[in-house]
């Protein structure tokens, strides 16, 4: 009796092993020595490559929040809506993407990182039964996020290149589903999340692919949720489907996060821009989640944004950003293992469909039942000491042959973390077809 009456909520029971705890057993238990940890949540004793960011944000940003701690009222609560600093540093910072000035006042709202912005987003606008379409693979949060308030989810895949197994090319050419996408949509259709640039692919979405979703999405009436939380990090043209037209302006919430801005992702400062008529529920539903967040972390990422451009520290990030692609990606060019050339962000996906895990290996149970790449992620760790991400994890049970051939790596290391990272890759050479 007492078992039935403290038994969980359907939400969060019945869930199977999710890729981070499985992960995090397999690092545990690898025979390799050690050689960094990088993260308390991963205890890996080998080369982690799987999300954490592994150096510290700049010294200008640092020194913000060491500030921050001397003053009063940035050790108190802060407005829900977030400090007036930040709401107009992001104000400024946004405004010339989109050709006007925003209002920092009804315009911008802060939340407890970019994370709790978007379950605020669903709360503020999704009722039981309400549809919201994500593309595959997804950021596994939106999920639970989207489910909390009673959301039924539509997933629209993107696959990649045919090709994708023979050759390496750029992460543009990984695909949306357009039928499906259209027939997605029907009455119950409330919002449809974008996520750009895409984590795991690296994928930008172009003008017209955002052109078309967006005519899409004025056609049945539905609100945006763009995830653009990598939005510093692009290696081409990058566009806003907010600043395509006014009408999907109007329809808009875009996403933002302090941590990946700044190589700060502990610190959970994140943000909504949009229409004062959407914004508002959004702070209302921060405020009811949440209350207000961390206040001196919130002058820091001001500070932020108020001293980045006259320190060059966008042009830098990028550029630094883009010598770890290419400085990893050496590795992979050596042992003929294709990769999708990423158009922005920091992820890797490459294609191991010529390495061969040996017919006779020992998978623990919860692991041999899964698709090929969450094998080929634990086999990493057990004998090369490499943790990496399956992206099978991020599609439907019935779309997990579209990527499990694929392997998700982050590049956010140091430099001799990622030429470990690769001494260690070249063990798969005896391997390889």
């Amino acid at each position: 009796m007492t078992e039935e009456k403290f038994k969980p909520a359907r939400r969060v029971a019945g869930q199977r092993q999710d890729v981070w705890s499985i992960i995090n057993e397999a690092a545990a238990a690898t025979p390799k020595q050690p050689v960094e940890t990088n993260c308390d949540d991963i205890a890996f004793i080998g080369t982690e490559l799987t999300v954490y960011i592994g150096y510290n944000p700049p010294q200008f940003v640092l020194d913000a929040a060491k500030q921050a701690l001397d003053r009063v009222e940035c050790n108190q609560y802060s407005p829900t809506k977030g400090r007036p600093r930040l709401k107009k540093a992001i104000a400024d910072a946004y405004s010339p993407f989109f050709g006007r000035e925003l209002n920092p006042e009804t315009e911008v709202t802060i939340t407890t990182g970019a994370n709790e912005g978007m379950l605020s987003a669903f709360m503020a606008f999704i009722e039981p039964g309400d549809e919201v379409i994500i593309f595959e693979p997804f950021f596994d949060q939106y999920l639970s996020n989207i489910e909390m308030p009673g959301g039924v989810i539509r997933y629209v895949p993107m696959s990649p290149p045919k090709d994708g197994a023979e050759r390496t090319s750029s992460a543009a050419n990984w695909t949306i589903d357009w039928d499906v996408l259209e027939s997605s949509f029907n009455e119950k259709t409330k919002m449809i999340v974008i996520n750009t640039p895409h984590n795991p692919v690296g994928k930008v979405f172009s003008k017209e692919e955002l052109q078309r979703i967006g005519d899409l999405c004025l056609k049945h009436n539905v609100l945006i949720l763009s995830d653009e939380v990598y939005d510093r990090l692009y290696y081409v043209p990058f566009t806003r489907i907010a600043t395509l037209s006014e009408e999907l302006a109007k329809q808009t919430m875009v996403v933002g996060s302090g941590g990946k801005c700044f190589a700060a992702t502990g610190w959970r400062v994140g943000w909504l821009c949009g229409p004062p008529g959407l914004i508002k529920y959004v702070s209302a539903a921060h405020t009811r989640i949440c209350y207000s967040s961390v206040s001196p972390l919130q002058e820091s990422v001001a500070i932020g944004f108020e001293q980045a451009d006259k320190v060059g520290y966008w042009d830098h990030s990028v550029k630094e950003m883009q010598g770890k692609i290419k400085r990893f990606c050496e590795v992979f060019d050596e042992l003929g293992i294709p990769y999708s050339d990423p158009e922005g962000g920091y992820f890797v996906l490459a294609n191991f469909a010529k390495v061969k895990v040996p017919d006779d290996y020992q998978f623990p149970d919860h692991v041999v039942n899964r698709p090929r790449d969450f094998k080929m992620a634990w086999f990493m760790i057990m004998e090369l000491g490499i943790a990496a991400i399956p992206p099978t994890e991020f599609y439907t049970d019935q779309n997990t042959h579209i990527a499990e051939d694929w392997i998700r790596f982050a590049v956010c290391k140091n430099d001799d973390v990622l030429e470990d990272a690769k001494d260690r890759l070249r063990g798969l050479k005896k391997y390889m077809t």
